[in-house]
Protein backbone atom coordinates (compact mmCIF):
# COMPACT_ATOMS: atom_id res chain seq x y z
CA UNK A 1 0.00 0.00 0.00
CA UNK A 2 1.36 3.30 -1.03
CA UNK A 3 0.94 6.28 1.22
CA UNK A 4 1.51 9.93 0.43
CA UNK A 5 3.81 11.93 2.61
CA UNK A 6 2.16 14.32 5.06
CA UNK A 7 1.25 17.65 3.54
CA UNK A 8 2.03 20.93 5.25
CA UNK A 9 -0.96 22.80 6.70
CA UNK A 10 -2.84 24.92 4.25
CA UNK A 11 -2.32 28.67 4.50
CA UNK A 12 -5.38 30.82 3.62
CA UNK A 13 -3.07 33.61 2.57
CA UNK A 14 -0.92 32.87 -0.37
CA UNK A 15 2.71 33.69 -0.39
CA UNK A 16 3.33 32.94 3.31
CA UNK A 17 4.75 29.83 4.99
CA UNK A 18 2.31 27.37 6.38
CA UNK A 19 1.30 27.67 10.02
CA UNK A 20 1.69 31.46 9.99
CA UNK A 21 -0.41 34.38 9.01
CA UNK A 22 -2.86 36.49 11.02
CA UNK A 23 -3.71 34.90 14.35
CA UNK A 24 -7.31 34.09 15.13
CA UNK A 25 -9.48 36.96 16.34
CA UNK A 26 -9.22 37.55 20.08
CA UNK A 27 -11.18 39.63 22.58
CA UNK A 28 -10.05 43.28 22.78
CA UNK A 29 -7.42 43.90 25.39
CA UNK A 30 -7.39 46.82 27.84
CA UNK A 31 -5.04 49.64 26.92
CA UNK A 32 -3.71 52.46 29.00
CA UNK A 33 -5.32 55.89 28.64
CA UNK A 34 -3.83 57.70 25.70
CA UNK A 35 -2.42 54.44 24.21
CA UNK A 36 -3.76 53.65 20.77
CA UNK A 37 -4.94 50.08 20.18
CA UNK A 38 -2.79 48.10 17.75
CA UNK A 39 -4.09 47.96 14.25
CA UNK A 40 -4.12 44.67 12.42
CA UNK A 41 -0.88 45.37 10.62
CA UNK A 42 0.95 45.55 13.92
CA UNK A 43 -0.50 42.22 14.93
CA UNK A 44 0.92 40.74 11.77
CA UNK A 45 4.37 41.93 12.68
CA UNK A 46 4.13 40.32 16.13
CA UNK A 47 3.67 36.99 14.45
CA UNK A 48 6.31 37.54 11.82
CA UNK A 49 3.96 38.51 9.04
CA UNK A 50 4.04 41.57 6.82
CA UNK A 51 1.67 44.48 7.62
CA UNK A 52 -1.02 44.60 4.95
CA UNK A 53 -1.91 47.77 3.14
CA UNK A 54 -5.61 46.95 3.44
CA UNK A 55 -5.48 46.79 7.22
CA UNK A 56 -3.59 50.06 7.45
CA UNK A 57 -6.14 51.85 5.30
CA UNK A 58 -9.03 50.47 7.35
CA UNK A 59 -7.32 51.52 10.55
CA UNK A 60 -6.72 55.06 9.32
CA UNK A 61 -10.33 55.39 8.24
CA UNK A 62 -11.66 53.97 11.50
CA UNK A 63 -9.47 55.86 13.97
CA UNK A 64 -8.84 59.10 12.12
CA UNK A 65 -11.81 60.82 13.74
CA UNK A 66 -11.06 59.38 17.17
CA UNK A 67 -7.51 60.71 17.34
CA UNK A 68 -8.83 64.27 17.48
CA UNK A 69 -11.62 63.51 19.94
CA UNK A 70 -9.54 64.01 23.13
CA UNK A 71 -9.15 67.69 22.21
CA UNK A 72 -12.91 68.20 22.71
CA UNK A 73 -13.28 66.15 25.88
CA UNK A 74 -14.09 67.78 29.22
CA UNK A 75 -11.16 68.50 31.55
CA UNK A 76 -10.03 65.64 33.76
CA UNK A 77 -10.69 65.62 37.51
CA UNK A 78 -8.38 67.93 39.44
CA UNK A 79 -7.82 70.22 36.45
CA UNK A 80 -8.74 73.82 37.32
CA UNK A 81 -10.81 75.81 34.87
CA UNK A 82 -11.15 79.57 35.07
CA UNK A 83 -14.70 80.96 35.51
CA UNK A 84 -16.18 81.84 32.15
CA UNK A 85 -13.71 79.57 30.23
CA UNK A 86 -15.27 76.82 28.19
CA UNK A 87 -14.28 74.25 25.63
CA UNK A 88 -13.31 75.47 22.21
CA UNK A 89 -16.36 76.04 20.04
CA UNK A 90 -18.74 76.42 23.04
CA UNK A 91 -20.24 79.61 24.46
CA UNK A 92 -22.10 80.07 27.76
CA UNK A 93 -23.44 83.21 29.53
CA UNK A 94 -21.17 84.46 32.28
CA UNK A 95 -23.90 85.25 34.84
CA UNK A 96 -22.71 85.58 38.43
CA UNK A 97 -19.24 86.83 37.53
CA UNK A 98 -18.93 90.58 38.03
CA UNK A 99 -16.41 92.64 36.08
CA UNK A 100 -13.05 93.09 37.72
CA UNK A 101 -13.18 95.77 40.42
CA UNK A 102 -17.00 95.73 40.56
CA UNK A 103 -18.54 95.47 44.07
CA UNK A 104 -21.09 92.65 44.39
CA UNK A 105 -23.96 92.11 46.82
CA UNK A 106 -23.02 89.93 49.79
CA UNK A 107 -26.48 88.34 49.85
CA UNK A 108 -27.19 87.40 46.22
CA UNK A 109 -23.95 88.15 44.38
CA UNK A 110 -25.63 90.61 42.00
CA UNK A 111 -23.96 93.81 40.85
CA UNK A 112 -23.59 96.73 40.96
CA UNK A 113 -23.68 97.10 44.74
CA UNK A 114 -22.93 99.79 47.30
CA UNK A 115 -21.60 99.67 50.86
CA UNK A 116 -24.16 100.68 53.52
CA UNK A 117 -25.50 99.74 56.97
CA UNK A 118 -29.22 99.25 57.68
CA UNK A 119 -30.30 99.64 61.32
CA UNK A 120 -33.19 98.57 63.52
CA UNK A 121 -34.24 98.82 67.17
CA UNK A 122 -36.09 96.69 69.73
CA UNK A 123 -37.40 97.99 73.03
CA UNK A 124 -37.59 95.49 75.91
CA UNK A 125 -39.22 97.70 78.60
CA UNK A 126 -36.02 98.03 80.65
CA UNK A 127 -33.43 96.76 78.16
CA UNK A 128 -33.05 97.49 74.46
CA UNK A 129 -31.38 95.95 71.40
CA UNK A 130 -29.62 97.72 68.55
CA UNK A 131 -29.81 95.80 65.26
CA UNK A 132 -27.77 96.37 62.11
CA UNK A 133 -27.20 94.68 58.77
CA UNK A 134 -24.05 95.52 56.82
CA UNK A 135 -23.60 95.35 53.04
CA UNK A 136 -22.57 95.62 50.28
CA UNK A 137 -26.13 95.62 48.94
CA UNK A 138 -27.52 95.58 45.44
CA UNK A 139 -30.64 97.64 44.77
CA UNK A 140 -33.07 94.77 45.37
CA UNK A 141 -31.51 93.44 48.60
CA UNK A 142 -30.91 96.94 49.95
CA UNK A 143 -34.50 98.08 49.54
CA UNK A 144 -35.73 94.79 51.03
CA UNK A 145 -33.44 95.21 54.08
CA UNK A 146 -34.59 98.77 54.81
CA UNK A 147 -38.25 97.82 54.55
CA UNK A 148 -37.85 94.74 56.74
CA UNK A 149 -35.79 96.42 59.49
CA UNK A 150 -37.99 99.52 59.58
CA UNK A 151 -41.14 97.41 59.64
CA UNK A 152 -39.91 95.51 62.69
CA UNK A 153 -38.86 98.72 64.43
CA UNK A 154 -42.34 100.17 63.91
CA UNK A 155 -43.76 97.42 66.11
CA UNK A 156 -40.91 96.48 68.43
CA UNK A 157 -39.05 99.73 68.97
CA UNK A 158 -41.40 101.69 71.25
CA UNK A 159 -41.49 99.50 74.36
CA UNK A 160 -39.44 101.46 76.86
CA UNK A 161 -38.84 105.05 77.87
CA UNK A 162 -35.40 105.15 76.29
CA UNK A 163 -36.52 103.13 73.26
CA UNK A 164 -39.37 105.53 72.52
CA UNK A 165 -36.73 108.23 71.99
CA UNK A 166 -34.07 106.15 70.24
CA UNK A 167 -36.41 104.27 67.88
CA UNK A 168 -37.47 107.23 65.70
CA UNK A 169 -33.83 108.32 65.43
CA UNK A 170 -32.85 104.81 64.31
CA UNK A 171 -35.53 104.73 61.61
CA UNK A 172 -34.50 108.16 60.34
CA UNK A 173 -30.91 106.89 59.96
CA UNK A 174 -32.12 104.45 57.29
CA UNK A 175 -33.12 107.29 54.96
CA UNK A 176 -29.52 107.74 53.79
CA UNK A 177 -28.95 104.08 52.83
CA UNK A 178 -32.36 103.97 51.15
CA UNK A 179 -31.38 106.86 48.88
CA UNK A 180 -28.16 105.02 47.94
CA UNK A 181 -30.07 101.87 47.01
CA UNK A 182 -32.63 103.73 44.90
CA UNK A 183 -29.78 105.41 43.02
CA UNK A 184 -28.49 102.04 41.77
CA UNK A 185 -29.69 100.46 38.51
CA UNK A 186 -31.45 97.13 38.45
CA UNK A 187 -28.85 94.51 39.41
CA UNK A 188 -27.39 91.89 37.13
CA UNK A 189 -28.43 88.51 38.62
CA UNK A 190 -25.79 86.73 40.66
CA UNK A 191 -25.42 83.11 41.76
CA UNK A 192 -27.61 83.62 44.85
CA UNK A 193 -31.29 84.39 45.32
CA UNK A 194 -32.03 88.08 46.02
CA UNK A 195 -34.21 89.24 48.91
CA UNK A 196 -37.90 89.91 48.39
CA UNK A 197 -38.58 93.67 48.73
CA UNK A 198 -42.28 93.12 49.37
CA UNK A 199 -44.72 95.99 49.62
CA UNK A 200 -43.69 99.55 50.50
CA UNK A 201 -43.89 100.50 54.18
CA UNK A 202 -47.02 102.61 53.77
CA UNK A 203 -48.83 99.59 52.34
CA UNK A 204 -47.96 97.29 55.24
CA UNK A 205 -49.89 96.80 58.49
CA UNK A 206 -46.68 97.70 60.38
CA UNK A 207 -47.23 101.35 59.48
CA UNK A 208 -49.92 101.35 62.17
CA UNK A 209 -47.03 101.17 64.63
CA UNK A 210 -46.65 104.93 64.13
CA UNK A 211 -49.94 105.32 65.99
CA UNK A 212 -48.37 103.99 69.19
CA UNK A 213 -46.24 107.07 69.98
CA UNK A 214 -49.00 109.37 68.69
CA UNK A 215 -51.51 107.72 70.98
CA UNK A 216 -49.08 107.85 73.92
CA UNK A 217 -48.42 111.56 73.40
CA UNK A 218 -52.17 112.21 73.13
CA UNK A 219 -52.81 110.44 76.44
CA UNK A 220 -50.08 112.42 78.21
CA UNK A 221 -51.36 115.72 76.85
CA UNK A 222 -54.95 114.91 77.72
CA UNK A 223 -54.01 113.89 81.26
CA UNK A 224 -52.06 117.11 81.80
CA UNK A 225 -54.84 119.29 80.45
CA UNK A 226 -57.37 117.66 82.73
CA UNK A 227 -55.18 117.52 85.82
CA UNK A 228 -56.00 119.51 88.96
CA UNK A 229 -52.75 121.42 88.63
CA UNK A 230 -53.61 122.87 85.23
CA UNK A 231 -57.29 123.55 86.01
CA UNK A 232 -56.89 124.72 89.61
CA UNK A 233 -57.13 128.48 89.15
CA UNK A 234 -58.54 131.22 91.32
CA UNK A 235 -62.33 131.20 91.02
CA UNK A 236 -62.60 127.50 90.09
CA UNK A 237 -64.58 125.06 92.22
CA UNK A 238 -63.32 121.74 93.58
CA UNK A 239 -64.56 118.69 95.42
CA UNK A 240 -62.68 116.39 97.80
CA UNK A 241 -63.35 112.75 96.89
CA UNK A 242 -60.94 111.55 99.57
CA UNK A 243 -60.54 112.18 103.26
CA UNK A 244 -58.94 114.96 105.23
CA UNK A 245 -55.90 112.75 105.85
CA UNK A 246 -55.69 111.63 102.20
CA UNK A 247 -57.45 114.27 100.11
CA UNK A 248 -58.33 113.69 96.45
CA UNK A 249 -59.23 117.13 95.15
CA UNK A 250 -60.78 117.45 91.67
CA UNK A 251 -61.85 120.53 89.78
CA UNK A 252 -65.56 120.52 88.90
CA UNK A 253 -68.10 122.93 87.46
CA UNK A 254 -69.23 125.48 89.99
CA UNK A 255 -72.86 124.95 88.94
CA UNK A 256 -72.80 121.20 89.66
CA UNK A 257 -74.06 119.64 92.86
CA UNK A 258 -70.61 118.19 93.52
CA UNK A 259 -68.94 121.58 93.95
CA UNK A 260 -68.05 122.04 97.65
CA UNK A 261 -65.19 124.60 97.70
CA UNK A 262 -64.09 127.57 95.71
CA UNK A 263 -60.45 128.52 95.17
CA UNK A 264 -59.80 132.02 96.50
CA UNK A 265 -56.00 131.88 96.22
CA UNK A 266 -53.23 129.70 94.87
CA UNK A 267 -49.68 129.82 96.20
CA UNK A 268 -47.17 128.26 93.78
CA UNK A 269 -43.95 126.56 94.85
CA UNK A 270 -45.03 126.50 98.49
CA UNK A 271 -46.57 124.04 100.93
CA UNK A 272 -47.12 126.63 103.70
CA UNK A 273 -50.90 126.88 104.08
CA UNK A 274 -50.51 129.57 106.78
CA UNK A 275 -50.19 132.06 103.94
CA UNK A 276 -53.88 131.60 103.06
CA UNK A 277 -54.94 133.93 105.93
CA UNK A 278 -58.32 134.20 107.63
CA UNK A 279 -60.34 134.36 104.42
CA UNK A 280 -59.84 130.63 103.74
CA UNK A 281 -61.97 127.96 105.37
CA UNK A 282 -59.66 125.16 104.22
CA UNK A 283 -56.48 124.55 102.27
CA UNK A 284 -55.12 121.91 99.97
CA UNK A 285 -51.37 121.23 99.68
CA UNK A 286 -49.99 119.36 96.66
CA UNK A 287 -46.39 118.14 96.32
CA UNK A 288 -45.07 115.65 93.78
CA UNK A 289 -41.46 115.71 92.71
CA UNK A 290 -40.47 119.25 91.89
CA UNK A 291 -44.11 120.37 91.59
CA UNK A 292 -45.78 121.86 94.66
CA UNK A 293 -48.51 124.43 95.40
CA UNK A 294 -51.14 125.36 97.99
CA UNK A 295 -54.83 126.06 97.34
CA UNK A 296 -56.77 128.34 99.67
CA UNK A 297 -60.43 127.28 99.73
CA UNK A 298 -63.76 128.62 100.99
CA UNK A 299 -66.96 126.67 101.42
CA UNK A 300 -69.78 127.24 98.93
CA UNK A 301 -72.54 126.16 101.32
Amino acid sequence: MTTSPPQPPQNPQSGQPGGYGPPPQQFPQYSQPGQQPPYPGQQDQQYGGQPGQQYQQEYQQQYAGQQQAPQQQAPQYGQYQQPGQHQQGQSFPQQGFAPQGQMVCRFCGGYPAVEATVRGHQGLIILMRFLKLQGPFCRTCGVASVRDMTSKSLWQGWWGIGSSIINPITMLMNIGPMQKFKGLPEPTPGPGRPMNPGKPLFQRPAILGLLLPVALIAVIVFANLNSTESKAKIGACVVNNGTSAKPDVKVVDCGSSDAAYKIVDKIDDSTDDSQCGDNADASYVYEHGSTKYTLCLTKLR
